[in-house]
């Protein structure tokens, strides 16, 4: 029996995915067949994406929220992250906060991190 591969998932990678984005299917690859795990934030930035999508393209409308309604079958485990050690894990790595969470979770759960955001990329190849 094998295990299934655990990974954390940020916005931008689950974002690229849901809304059909450039990167889509490459992200898709990353993450078929992974326990995808994200910080509650998650939720959040998901339907800010969906806000600015809506914003950016109101003739789409129906579409993007289809697309947005799409994130909740995706069975993302979203699980609350202890926030006092994250203002100096962001600091120290340069990132702000919100992203310095999903590469904490990635680090306590030892898991690889799933993103599109090059300095957040960057951070966790440097703790490597």
């Amino acid at each position: 029996m094998t295990a299934t591969a655990v990974r954390v998932v940020d916005a931008s990678a689950l974002g690229a995915v849901l809304f059909e984005e450039p990167s889509a299917e490459t992200t898709s690859v990353r993450l078929r067949g992974a326990a995808l795990v994200a910080p509650q934030l998650l939720a959040y930035e998901i339907a800010n994406v969906c806000l600015k999508k809506l914003r950016a393209h109101p003739a789409l409308r129906e579409a993007i929220l289809l697309q947005f309604a799409a994130w909740g079958q995706i069975g993302i485990e979203l699980v609350e992250i202890d926030t006092r050690a994250l203002p100096q894990f962001a600091e120290k790595l340069g990132l702000t906060s919100y992203d310095a969470s999903y590469l904490w979770l990635a680090r306590e759960l030892d898991v690889e991190l799933v993103t599109l955001d090059r300095a957040l990329a960057r951070a966790a190849t440097s703790l490597r």
